[in-house]
């Protein structure tokens, strides 16, 4: 009897984990890219950060252009909720444009879709774990 509870009950429990983390990428996303636009507004000359480390600080943190306290800094480091996140510049100072990508760190359990952003804010997702870009499905 626990034999059957249990093959029905943790695939169910797999597929929701794999679910949050999702889920919690998305959010990661949106919250890297409010912040991205946020800094750009706070430092007009630097345009978007060079890298994710920037938006993040260690606390009690003081904002400054190095380290603007927009982000928790597990997120700013990389990786939150199985998910390992990347940011990628343009080299231009002022900076005008960025890709921001989650890719998950194994694929299964903590998650299948690879997403990715850029300044426009719109998130993208690959299922087939080819690599994300803005030609990818849009996430609705």
């Amino acid at each position: 009897m626990i034999l059957i509870i249990s093959a029905i009950a943790v695939p169910n429990f797999l597929r929701s984990r794999l679910r949050a983390n999702e889920a919690s990428a998305v959010a990661s996303l949106r919250v890297i890219n409010t912040a991205a636009i946020t800094y750009s507004i706070t430092y007009p000359d630097l345009g978007f950060p060079a890298q994710l480390t920037t938006l993040g600080g260690v606390n009690p943190c003081s904002a400054s252009s190095t380290q603007s306290c927009l982000i928790d800094d597990i997120l700013a480091q990389g990786t939150k909720a199985g998910y390992s996140f990347s940011w990628t510049g343009d080299g231009a100072v002022p900076s005008v444009s960025f890709v921001d990508t989650g890719i998950p760190q194994s694929i299964g359990p903590p998650g299948r879709n690879m997403y990715c952003s850029d300044q426009t804010g719109v998130i993208h997702y690959d299922p087939s774990g080819s690599g994300c870009s803005n030609a990818s499905l849009a996430l609705q």
